[in-house]
């Protein structure tokens, strides 16, 4: 029996989106893809939904299936983000038109039945946009939520603040109602915050390192990076952008790579202010029982080898 991870992978492709992707696909030993399911996010729903399947032809998985999910957020209008992905969510290479389907079922009532039939903790979810996807099966269908094995997810900030407030990361802000719901449903959650992700930078020698694989999947993700950074490179003056959402996959793969602690994460809907906020105490001064690990260091070195190496198997 396969002693690969099984995990449902909640998305918004964004460039950094599918980096995360082909690093599970390259990792087949350790990691089961059962389904990818995509949520508006980085831009609408129909470009997520096309956009993750572009991804599985570009590796070869098209036997991973791919589920359209929730086009708005639970409880406020749309916000997305062309200025940093450019209008396609994937812009940087010539990426041709998928051809495998999707499928007819609703991402939620996908997430909402796996659970169900699969072992209780036998699935780890992997979100990496906004959590509205999860919010709703969890509201539809409670009892799942004793069944997740852990949440693995980007989004939020503490010390580093936000990036696109002052106080907000992206993927809580589009849905901070939907985040809210998550993080009191008691599932195990590991959270990957901008602390983290802005230490992992696309510096040049680290992209054409990706680039000289020579693959196709992995020429196309060197050129999505060169995209996607030139936005974080003029906002933060920095060599590279920070690679987000594949520290979701690499913490599955070798957790040793990160150091956190548990908090307690509460997450602000009302403050016009400071709105998709998390707040997280992690100087533990509230009292507040916990409910996610938070992650604040990772090995960046260690990191790029682990993504560089993966990309080179697909």
């Amino acid at each position: 029996m396969s002693s690969a991870r099984k995990i449902i992978i909640d998305t918004d492709p964004g460039q950094d989106d599918a980096a995360a992707i082909m690093l599970a696909f390259g990792s087949p030993e350790e990691i089961d893809v059962l389904g990818i399911t995509t949520v508006a996010g980085n831009v609408p729903l129909t470009l997520t939904a096309r956009n993750a399947r572009i991804v599985c032809e570009l590796c070869n998985r098209t036997d991973v299936r791919s589920f359209a999910g929730s086009e708005r957020p639970v409880a406020r209008p749309l916000v997305t983000a062309e200025h940093v992905h450019g209008k396609t969510g994937l812009d940087g290479p010539q990426l041709d038109e998928p051809t495998m389907p999707i499928q007819e079922q609703h991402a939620v009532d996908f997430i909402v039945e796996t659970l169900r039939e699969e072992a209780p903790g036998a699935v780890t979810l992997c979100t990496l946009g906004p959590l509205t996807n999860i919010a709703l099966a969890l509201t539809k269908a409670p009892e799942i939520a004793p069944a997740v094995r852990e949440l693995v997810m980007m989004g939020g900030g503490f010390f580093e603040g936000g990036n696109i407030t002052p106080a907000a990361e992206f993927n809580i802000y589009v849905d901070p109602e939907a985040a809210e719901i998550v993080f009191r449903s008691g599932i195990p959650i590991v959270m990957m915050p901008l602390d983290v992700t802005h230490r992992v930078l696309t510096r040049k020698a680290r992209v054409e390192k990706i680039r000289d694989i020579g693959s196709p999947a992995a020429v196309a993700l060197a050129e999505m990076l060169e995209f996607f950074e030139r936005f974080d490179i003029e906002k933060y003056g920095t060599d590279g952008g920070p690679l987000h959402d594949p520290t979701v996959i690499a913490y599955l793969l070798r957790p040793e790579l990160f150091t956190g602690r548990d908090c307690n994460v509460e997450i602000e809907t009302a403050s016009p202010l400071t709105t998709g906020m998390t707040v997280v105490d992690w100087w533990q001064v509230t009292g507040r029982a916990h409910n996610a690990k938070v992650m604040r260091h990772i090995d960046d070195e260690g990191f790029f080898e682990l993504l560089t190496e993966r990309i080179a198997r697909i």
